[in-house]
């Protein structure tokens, strides 16, 4: 472009980045590229992908209530009942009488007072912080916290501090700095319950009294230990004897309750704040009501089979163990999320590679998502994975791990 002076102005086009972008294109050529293949079947423990059959451990779906007759039967009588969609958000026409029975019995289930559902669960931590966080508050969050967490701080206008992955002491050391900077707002502890890319669960005990001996207040989301921690299946807070000590508690959908949205449980008050504040809630369409009530026929099961999460917990157990003695790399991992640690990206796709190649789908995971050198193959176990289905994955798994020089 050509100024008035003729001076010549050269601008960049928004695009730029877009047609520079070759990352995947590289991976693809290579023939390992391991994301967006399409499923031809119902997800479950065994599925096909790209017309191949393979042992799925690579899902969320913790108890195996995906394909549930009871939870596909309310699915779609729900929408038989109430049509396909809601047309509005929560805050307008988008309420029905099924969101409210399922906030009421969320409520009780998380032993709160109240619970606010949203659309999906990356929208109720965005939607929470970004409204509880104001300009003189500041939140402090795990270096390893979901992204959902990070994207909720950038969206509210306190200050945002990191504290080295579940190092409480590090968690002090950066909470006494916060308070000794003269900060008199309020302070907010964000944390994932079980990590989802590792498997490891935050250490709360020690969390929580370090926030209390500050005057913080904890966020715990808890995506991954609803249904899997606790004596009740009620996540982290439960699991160690917390609940009234966990000022909120997200959870999600898409894992143990297999269908879609998210809610945020806490005290009836901050519920009533945060419904009628927050614009991750009021500017988006609610939850359809089949979404609704699959969730709420998830929630009869896991209270009225415990049997399950105890399923779970053999399998998963297993399997952590059955890598450790293979050889793997496992980290901190004390969940159903197994993770084998492989190092490099590339590596780590190759080997995401050739298991699916064996009929086992399980999820390469690199930086961002961990530390840089830290790629990994993430697997995930259900209670409705069969002993025959786990045999088969241990044998394809040491076989590709010692072609691939991960094993001696």
């Amino acid at each position: 472009m050509q100024t008035k002076d003729n001076t010549q102005v050269s601008y960049t086009d928004l695009f730029e980045k877009c047609f520079n972008y070759t990352d995947a294109d590289q991976v693809k050529a290579m023939g390992i590229y391991p994301y967006f293949h399409p499923l031809q079947s119902a997800p479950g423990d065994e599925v096909v992908v790209d017309g191949k059959r393979c042992i799925m451990v690579g899902s969320n779906n913790y108890l195996g209530l995906v394909n549930h007759p009871k939870v596909k039967e309310a699915a779609a009588e729900a929408a038989r009942k109430f049509g396909s969609g809601c047309t509005g958000s929560r805050f307008l026409n988008g309420t029905l009488d099924l969101h409210l029975e399922l906030e009421e019995r969320l409520a009780r289930f998380m032993k709160k007072d109240a619970a606010q559902v949203f659309s999906t669960g990356f929208q109720t931590n965005l939607g929470v912080i970004s409204t509880l966080v104001g300009k003189n508050d500041a939140v402090i969050i795990d270096r390893q916290v979901h992204a959902c967490i990070v994207d909720g701080c950038r969206l509210s206008y306190g200050k945002l501090y990191k504290f080295a992955h579940n190092d409480m002491d590090d968690l002090e050391r950066v909470i006494a700095n916060v308070r000794n900077n003269n900060s008199r707002g309020g302070i907010l502890i964000a944390v994932d319950g079980v990590f989802s890319m590792e498997g490891d669960i935050i250490d709360l005990p020690r969390l929580v009294e370090i926030a209390k001996n500050y005057n913080a207040r904890v966020l715990v989301d808890d995506a991954h230990s609803i249904g899997v921690l606790g004596e009740t299946g009620a996540g982290t807070a439960e699991h160690f004897g917390l609940t009234d000590q966990v000022d909120m508690t997200m959870g999600t959908f898409s894992k143990s309750f297999a269908s879609l949205g998210g809610f945020i449980a806490a005290d009836a008050k901050v519920i009533d704040y945060v419904k009628h504040r927050a614009r991750a809630l009021i500017f988006s369409a609610s939850i359809p009501p089949s979404n609704a009530a699959a969730v709420l026929a998830a929630l009869n099961i896991i209270e009225s089979e415990p049997e399950r999460r105890k399923k779970l917990w053999k399998n998963a157990d297993r399997m952590r163990q059955e890598f450790k003695n293979l050889g793997f790399d496992t980290g901190q991992s004390a969940t159903p999320i197994v993770p084998i640690v492989v190092g490099e990206d590339l590596d780590a796709f190759a080997f995401w590679k050739d298991l699916f190649d064996e009929g086992v789908f399980t999820n390469p995971v690199i930086s961002p998502a961990v530390p840089p050198g830290q790629a990994m193959i993430r697997t995930s176990y259900t209670a409705t994975h069969t002993d025959d289905q786990l045999d088969r994955v241990v044998e394809v798994v040491a076989r590709v791990g010692k072609a691939r020089g991960l094993l001696s």
